[in-house]
């Protein structure tokens, strides 16, 4: 195998590692494990009004990736929240939070895509009352239904949980399947390779056959 060859297969092996980590390639959810997932919920005594939502979710499982649309609005004098140091801010608090939450999206394909904070009040707001002011937003991306019922179904999410509680005023988290999504890092990231490894064929390879 020519060098030029290596190269290209380098290339191409290594964005395929990527491509199968970053895609969810399993079934959708079956039923047993939905029922699985409820049934330990329930007995931890998880709300079992954030168990239905969840259970909702799950049950329309496409085995796609989604994109999970977060609203957030800190509480600026939090109660102390046991495993937490006294008089701790909303940020500290939603920091412990992470602390287990973003090490495990990571390691399964999922990561944020936007965080930023506001800079106004809502611009259109209809049938909703108190909802005009927030602090910050999120767009999170997540592998597969099955990746978020992995990370929310480990007992450290669980036990990490009222932090993130005891951190907000009020939220609002809500999902979308995408139809149109632009900066899928599968596409970015094989252009971007494409680029490199052409770029690298140009100048390397050509100039040593000329």
């Amino acid at each position: 195998m020519t060098t030029r060859s290596k190269l290209w297969l380098t290339s191409f092996t290594l964005y395929a590692v990527f491509f199968c980590w970053y895609t969810d390639f399993r079934a959708p959810l079956t039923e047993q494990e939905i029922d699985e997932f409820v049934a330990v919920r329930l007995a931890d005594g998880a709300d079992p009004a954030q168990i239905a939502r969840a259970e909702d979710l799950f049950r329309g499982d496409t085995g796609r990736q989604f994109l999970m649309f977060n609203a957030i609005d800190y509480n600026e004098a939090p109660d102390d929240v046991e495993g937490a140091e006294s008089g701790s801010s909303a940020e500290e608090l939603m920091a412990l939070y992470m602390q287990y939450m973003l090490p495990a999206m990571l390691a399964r394909g999922s990561h944020p895509v936007i965080m930023g904070d506001t800079f106004s009040g809502a611009m259109d707001l209809v049938g909703i009352d108190g909802a005009e002011e927030w602090d910050s937003g999120a767009v999170l991306r997540y592998r597969s239904r099955r990746t978020l019922m992995d990370i929310i179904g480990n007992p450290e999410f669980r036990s990490d949980w009222h932090f993130k509680h005891a951190a907000l005023t009020k939220t609002i988290a809500f999902p979308i399947e995408t139809q149109l999504y632009l900066v899928d890092l599968r596409w970015i990231l094989g252009l971007l390779m494409l680029a490199v490894t052409a770029l690298l064929d140009a100048f390397v390879f050509s100039k040593k056959s000329a």
